[in-house]
Order: structure tokens, then C-alpha cells, then sequence
């Protein structure tokens, strides 16, 4: 059985101009101390999965289908019966740090309330353990910077302990959304120096959420691409990189920049993505697709089929035609 186990997830919001669908019809499975990276464009699904399977959706949005944890169905739950999964076994990293640590608190405060909240640990119990855990994503003398507020350190230091805080309750699922963005390349490659050291040391399984496929690399077991809440493909990171199936994948690996590639300016996929309140009826991506079928991708929705190597892609154009 998968640690974690999403079927047929669809999560709607209900706004003044009707529903808009930010995820369609999502199945994915995440083992053990597995890693899975969801790519995609903004606006393609990725966090509202993450926020649905946290149980985090906003006021106006709702969850079908099903989401297990370790044999637990989560949607459904009440918050009460949520927080005992919450932050104990799945934990969750998000985008901006300055904005999730509270300004007014010392970073002491902040990380001490999850052990004393969660773990029943005294002031002092959870302090010893916080200092532990600054450590060990590596913020340079944390015994004396724990009392420090969160202004007082930049935003790759401020990203690190949002990191540490998640882990406290060393949780069995770690969700990582977006976690490098605004930092620069250098900072961005130490985050992630940081979230395979902890891959290694706490056998956390992982789920980065992410637009850029450059830090993908090297990093996740899996890739999963989504485009318009659904998925488009799926497969070891290694063989969606070498050969994407789907041209969506192609065009998002294109636009990446490469220093062994003397391009004169960066690939780009035209148009716009989709309003997901007004989705197409067949393929999402048909109607910026260069080598869409005109007859069918805009009226009849490809199927997420599994390929003989075990990959998925949903496209009706063949494989040895994605150009």
C-alpha cells in the first residue's frame, strides 16, 4: 500500500462568475521515501492538490474523490481529527517564509508552540529540540539565533526554517510548495542541498511542487506534469526528461535554459493558459498545442493511459510523433 493514495480528486471553487475547476479528475500514488515532483505552469493545479490533501482549501472550495494517508481517508475529516495528522505525519513547506512566520514572534516561540501543541514537551524540551533541528538544515549558530525574529535573517535562512519547523514532528510526508521561488540560483541550490539531506536523514517521503523543472533534476524519483488541473504525463524523472511523451512536456523542457544549447533567445509555448472556468471539452492544452489534431483534441478529452514501460500520458497523438 502507498503512503499516500489521491483518486479522482476534483477540487471546485464557487465564485460570482460560477465554478471554476482547479483540478480535474487527479489520481497519483506516493510510496515510502519516495520523491514526486508535480510540474506545471501557474494556475495548472498543483497546489490546490496540496491544499486539498493538507485539508487547507479556502472557504469556497470543495474536494471529491479520494484522498488515503497510511489507510486514512482524509477528505471528510473534521479539523480536530485533521490536526492529529497535520504536522505529526504530513507537514508542508510554503512559498513565501516571510509571510508564514509571524513577524512580532522570535523564531524560539514560533517553533517551541508545534512541540509543546503536538508533542507535549515543556518550553525548555522544545527549545533544546528546535536548536537540534535549525542544526541540522544548517542555520549557522542556532543555539544564539534562535532568539531572533524573522526579519532579522534573509530569505534563504528564513526558507531553512520553515524546513526545520516543518520536520519537528518528523512527519512521514514532507510537501514542499514552490519552496525556492524569489530565492536566487545559489540559495535555490542550497534549499535543495537541504531537502535531499533530509531525504537521507529522516527517510521523509517528498512531494515538490514546483514550475521549474531545473530543480527537478537530480532530485525526484518521479515526475508528474499537470496542465489545466489534470495530468498530462507521468514517469521516472529520468525517462521524462530524456523522452517527454507529451507535448506540453516538450515545450516546458524547451523553455528551460541550458548552457550546452547556443540559443539566441528562449523557446516559449504560445498563448495563454486555460480559464479553468471555461475549460475546453477535450485537451486542455489544444488550443496552444502546435500539433493539435483539429478534428479531435478540442472536443474529445484524451484518457490518462499507462504506456508498456509503465509511464502515463493523456494525448492522442501518438508517441513517435511528439516532435
Amino acid at each position: 500500500m502507498s503512503l499516500l493514495e489521491i483518486k479522482d480528486l476534483k477540487v471546485t471553487f464557487k465564485t460570482g462568475d460560477g465554478d471554476v475547476n482547479a483540478v480535474n479528475g487527479l489520481s497519483l500514488n506516493v510510496d515510502a521515501g519516495e520523491t514526486l515532483a508535480i510540474v506545471g505552469e501557474s494556475g495548472s493545479g498543483k497546489s490546490q492538490t496540496a491544499f486539498a490533501t493538507m485539508g487547507l482549501l479556502a472557504r469556497n472550495g470543495a474536494a471529491t474523490g479520494s484522498v488515503k494517508f497510511d489507510g486514512i481517508e482524509l477528505l471528510g475529516l473534521s479539523v480536530k481529527e485533521l490536526n492529529k495528522v497535520r504536522s505529526q505525519q504530513i507537514a508542508m513547506i510554503f512559498q513565501d517564509p516571510m509571510t508564514s512566520l509571524n513577524p512580532y514572534l522570535r523564531i524560539s516561540d514560533q517553533m517551541a508552540e508545534v512541540l509543546t501543541l503536538h508533542k507535549g514537551m515543556t518550553k525548555k524540551q522544545a527549545i533544546a529540540e528546535s536548536v537540534r533541528m535549525l542544526d541540522a538544515v544548517r542555520i549557522p549558530d542556532a543555539k544564539n539565533r534562535i532568539r531572533s525574529f524573522p526579519h532579522e535573517f534573509s530569505g534563504g535562512m528564513r526558507q531553512r526554517i520553515m524546513i526545520a519547523m516543518s520536520l519537528l514532528c518528523q512527519p512521514k510526508l514532507l510537501i514542499a510548495d514552490e519552496p525556492t521561488t524569489a530565492l536566487d540560483v545559489t540559495v535555490q541550490a542550497q534549499i535543495m542541498q537541504v531537502l535531499s539531506d533530509i531525504r537521507t536523514d529522516f527517510g521523509a517521503a517528498i512531494i515538490l511542487i514546483t514550475h521549474d523543472l531545473g530543480v527537478v533534476a537530480g532530485f525526484c524519483d518521479r515526475t508528474l506534469v499537470m496542465y489545466g488541473g489534470q495530468i498530462m504525463e507521468e514517469g521516472t524523472t529520468e525517462e521524462v526528461f530524456e523522452t517527454p511523451n507529451h507535448p506540453y512536456t516538450r515545450g516546458l523542457l524547451r523553455a528551460v535554459p541550458r548552457l550546452d544549447r547556443d540559443d539566441a533567445s528562449l523557446a516559449t509555448i504560445a498563448g495563454e493558459p486555460p480559464d479553468m472556468s471555461h475549460l475546453p471539452t477535450g485537451c486542455p492544452f489544444s488550443p496552444r498545442c502546435a500539433q493539435v489534431i483539429a478534428d479531435t483534441c478540442p472536443s474529445v478529452r484524451p484518457p490518462l493511459e499507462t504506456t508498456a514501460n509503465g509511464r502515463r500520458r493523456a494525448c492522442h497523438i501518438p508517441v513517435s510523433e511528439v516532435a
